[in-house]
């Protein structure tokens, strides 16, 4: 088959390698499209995987076409999603059904080889079967959905909430997707590109309640439309020390500032910004992956039952479409951010 395998920091091949074999619960998956989120670039580029040569890529759908030993032969010939975290359930958060805070997990695309390959081998326990409605293309974006869907379930807003999201990449715009989608109108956003401002129009943004950052002071825009009150609710999309401190410092007493985006440095936060958490009594709540337990109260269940009735288009998010053989193309307009860009879909 042909994959892209990263052989060392910024050394990532097409080439041919032989397919993947199953092991007992595994199914062959033959991949119909892979996203390329934003932490497969310093992946990539800076950091590396947990070993070489490794096959990146965690967002991808595709199709069942073999499935090994111990696997229901139903499986064969199903449009899936896949689940990227497996677990090893027998930690505590695994016995307890929480996947997603598994302390010794591994992952598709990290850990193991992923999904910029033509075939991935895949347990069965991290499928989702796909309706007729969805496409490969919308189920590719499942687990960045789910992401979004899990930081808005921590939140557990309140309808009158004053909800300000800091940060409109992927994730941030998704989790403004699923809020309009839910219903809730007191909605601000922060973003710092024309694409960003675009895409939040399009999913039902009041153009008012978006600041361009580069354009405005960002910190002064959110309290004039909060009556200087602040956020109820502060979602910090970003991962960046200011835009950290910024959150916590623009949450209203008794507030919550949930804690999305992973961090591009070290996060330092001054006295005087600490002082705010502790006396204003802020939750401030870390959120991390999606639940997936092949429950349809999950989070990939939630997100499927709204793509099948067409209540969210993430379609809106996507800049970019390659063939499988330009997805270093891909790769490096994010890197080096020659132009604006939302989601990035490769086609296999």
């Amino acid at each position: 088959m042909k994959a892209y395998r990263l052989h060392d920091i910024g050394e990532l091949r097409l080439e041919e390698t032989p397919r993947p074999s199953l092991k007992a619960g595994e199914v062959m998956v033959r991949v119909k499209a892979a996203g390329i989120c934003g932490s497969d670039i310093p992946r990539i580029y800076q950091t590396g995987t947990y070993h070489f040569p490794t096959i990146p890529g965690h967002e991808f759908a595709g199709m069942v076409e073999e499935v090994g030993e111990d696997v229901d032969p139903e499986w064969k010939g199903k449009r899936v999603g896949i689940f990227p975290l497996i677990p090893c359930y027998s930690c505590g958060p695994c016995m307890a059904g929480r996947y997603e805070m598994c302390r010794s997990y591994g992952y598709l695309g990290s850990r193991q080889d992923g999904g910029f390959a033509e075939y991935v081998a895949v347990p069965a326990k991290n499928l989702i079967a796909l309706p007729e409605e969805v496409s490969y293309e919308e189920a590719a974006m499942l687990e960045p959905m789910a992401v979004a869907v899990h930081a808005i379930r921590r939140a557990a807003a309140g309808r009158a909430d004053q909800i300000v999201i800091w940060g409109l990449g992927t994730i941030g715009l998704l989790v403004l997707m699923f809020l309009i989608e839910s219903g809730y109108k007191n909605l601000f956003a922060v973003g710092n590109k024309e694409f960003q401002r675009r895409t939040a129009a399009k999913l039902g943004l009041q153009e008012e309640a978006y600041c361009d950052s580069k354009a405005e002071n960002a910190a002064q825009w959110i309290w004039e439309r909060m009556g200087k009150a602040g956020a109820d609710i502060c979602f910090e999309c970003v991962g960046r020390n200011e835009t950290v401190v910024r959150a916590i410092d623009l949450t209203a007493p008794a507030g919550k500032v949930i804690m999305v985006g992973n961090p591009a440095s070290d996060i330092m936060i001054p006295k005087t910004v600490y002082w705010k958490i502790l006396r204003n009594q802020l939750t401030v709540m870390g959120t991390w992956n999606s639940s997936f337990s092949q429950d349809e109260r999950d989070d990939w269940h939630y997100v499927l039952e709204r793509l099948r009735d067409r209540r969210i288009k993430p379609g809106e998010l996507i800049s970019h479409r390659f063939a499988g053989d330009r997805l270093t193309e891909g790769l490096e307009l994010m890197r080096d951010k020659r132009e604006e860009y939302g989601k990035i879909m490769m086609y296999i």
